[in-house]
């Protein structure tokens, strides 16, 4: 159990500090009520410090945190509008710029030299306040001693607007809702008008974005949201994602590190991020990981944050105060387990005791442990472009019914032999239960840009595949490929009677009705073209899902499904 309340909090609003070029951020300021010193926990973000916590209802608690929880229990919450964002001065040079990641540095060098603080620092917030706490963290500020990264992609490209190189809307609609003040677009500052017209033009020429009306305008008019045009500009991976990323500082962060998020369905990809950074980390760390998200607005904020502050305060009361929490005692990963709805400790991921099965598509739509073994005509499916349809179109695999339970925990890959007459197309593979009534539950899910195919053997594993997203190679029509499509984790169990299934399908859109529950529009940019896919299914080409499945847990592991801040 960590602290209880004890204090009232004291607020003190709009204070101004200065960075290391002279640039004032502005932040406020909650802290006890009382004279003393006390372990501080800065949030940083461009969202509006107002709106994150002073606007919020208490039952939906804004991704700064919860003052009023966390200021009695004896932390002073410091919440920050980065630079050139809300009240704060300079220019957002996009997001997770370097010169933003020097500002946490000097924040909380700031908030250890103040009579309120005893030179202790944490940081706090899911997302983006996460992906802060990690980039944060790697320039290393000597007060600050531990971090809480929730909900934190580690590969900006991956996790962030490309999802296995194909572009996330998602990312649209959260760039177009920032609090700006002065914003700057990356790409302008460092080329010259000519170069900067090439690169709108070569944009403007992919038949995705040229059907996009919303992304041709923004081509021509930057300034509407000049974070996502720097994205539209840099459709592949390198220095600018790289800048941004936490995992190109694992090597320099050595503080403890948290690392959490819950199984989504397929709106946005912490989830893979939470996984990259417990295991790329080398310092103290643990992870948690959920049930799932995105049940309506007011479950997922209160699941994916209000909840989680027993935890974080069991967390800084160990590493910020040294008080003996027993935080540090449990195995290092807890996970929640559909179907049972329970919760588990684990050692390691993936799980040691993981049994790598592969299940092969075949005729008649069914998923089954051994191969096709005779030739068979390839299985097709056609997707005409949204402009033209609503319809999605797809081919679905499922076993037999399941004559037993089984679970499926970790990462899943699609190995898939396919051609299309076409240049370019997305895959997408959604991972589903299905139960004896057929009605089914969306696991997961993961895509893949046709054009992105190509792998980095030196970081990929059977079961998580890599791809480099350094270029662009075009499909030769009719040429049979091999796609590895790496599909997020996931963790269920398949009760008896259930069945496995895997859908395929190039689109996850049909505009303009499908809206997620929190009111953004949710796709991925189409190829642009109508396109005809053909999936083989061969002893010569064989199409598998390899899964991990778990055998046969001792309900003496299971955890009460409670117990998300310890119990």
């Amino acid at each position: 159990m960590g602290s209880q309340p004890v204090y009232t909090v004291k607020r003190e609003y709009d204070n101004h500090v200065t960075m290391r070029d002279g640039v004032r951020l502005c932040v406020d300021v909650y802290r006890p009520d009382t004279d003393g010193r006390f372990p501080a926990l800065l949030g940083m973000s461009p969202y509006g410090k107002t709106a994150q916590v002073r606007l919020w209802d208490k039952t939906i608690v804004g991704e700064a945190g919860d003052p009023d929880y966390v200021v009695p229990r004896g932390y002073v919450h410091v919440v920050a509008d980065v630079r050139g964002s809300g009240k704060s001065e300079g220019e957002l040079y996009c997001i997770h710029s370097r010169t933003e990641q020097e500002d946490g540095y000097d924040l909380v060098e700031w908030i250890a030299r103040q009579p309120w603080c005893d030179g202790n620092v944490g940081m706090i917030g899911p997302s983006y306040y996460a992906v802060s706490q990690l980039l944060v963290a790697g320039q290393q500020p000597p007060h600050l001693k531990a971090i809480f990264a929730y909900d934190s992609p580690g590969d900006w490209y991956r996790e962030g607007p490309y999802e296995g190189g194909v572009l996330s809307d998602f990312f649209y609609n959260v760039s177009s809702h920032l609090s700006r003040r002065n914003f700057v677009s990356v790409m302008e500052r460092q080329h010259t008008p000519e170069e900067l017209a090439r690169f709108v033009q070569e944009r403007e020429n992919d038949p995705g974005v040229r059907m996009n009306t919303r992304y041709v305008n923004l081509l021509e008019n930057p300034s509407l949201n000049p974070v996502f045009f720097d994205v539209l500009l840099n459709p592949t991976d390198g220095p600018f994602y790289y800048e941004r990323s936490p995992y190109t500082k694992y090597d320099r962060i050595n503080i403890p590190v948290y690392c959490g998020s819950g199984w989504y369905g397929y709106t946005i990809t912490h989830l893979t991020g939470a996984f990259r950074n417990y295991t790329g980390l080398k310092g103290p760390k643990k992870l948690i990981i959920t049930g799932p998200y995105f049940r309506g607005i007011n479950h997922y904020l209160a699941l994916s944050w209000r909840e989680y502050h027993d935890l974080l305060i069991r967390w800084y009361d160990h590493w910020l105060r040294g008080i003996d929490t027993g935080i540090m005692e449990e195995p290092p990963i807890k996970i929640f387990v559909m179907g049972p709805n329970r919760y588990r400790y684990e050692n390691e991921w993936p799980l040691a005791r993981t049994e790598w099965t592969k299940l092969y598509l075949r005729r008649f739509g069914s998923l089954s442990t051994g191969p096709e073994t005779v030739w068979t005509e390839p299985h097709c499916f056609a997707q005409m472009p949204p402009t033209l349809t609503k319809e999605i179109n797809s081919l679905k695999y499922s076993t037999a019914p399941l004559a037993g339970p089984v679970e499926i925990t970790g990462p899943i890959t699609l190995n898939l032999y396919a051609s299309i007459d076409q240049e370019d197309t997305n895959w997408i593979a959604v991972f589903k239960d299905v139960a004896p009534d057929g009605s089914s539950v969306e696991l997961t899910r993961g895509w893949l840009k046709a054009s992105h195919r190509a792998l980095d053997p030196g970081k990929s594993k059977p079961w998580q595949p890599y791809h480099t997203h350094v270029n662009h190679e075009p499909v030769t029509p009719g040429e049979i490929y091999e796609y590895a499509v790496e599909i997020r984790p996931t963790s269920n169990v398949f009760g008896q009677g259930h069945r496995i299934q895997l859908e395929i399908s190039s689109i996850d859109f049909t505009p303009p009705v499908y809206i997620d529950e929190r009111g953004a529009h949710v796709f991925h940019l189409h190829c642009g073209n109508t396109v005809v896919h053909k999936i083989y299914c061969s002893e010569k080409f064989p199409s598998h899902l390899l899964l991990p499945v778990i055998p046969h847990t001792d309900p003496s592991q299971w955890i009460t499904p409670s117990g998300i801040g310890g119990d």
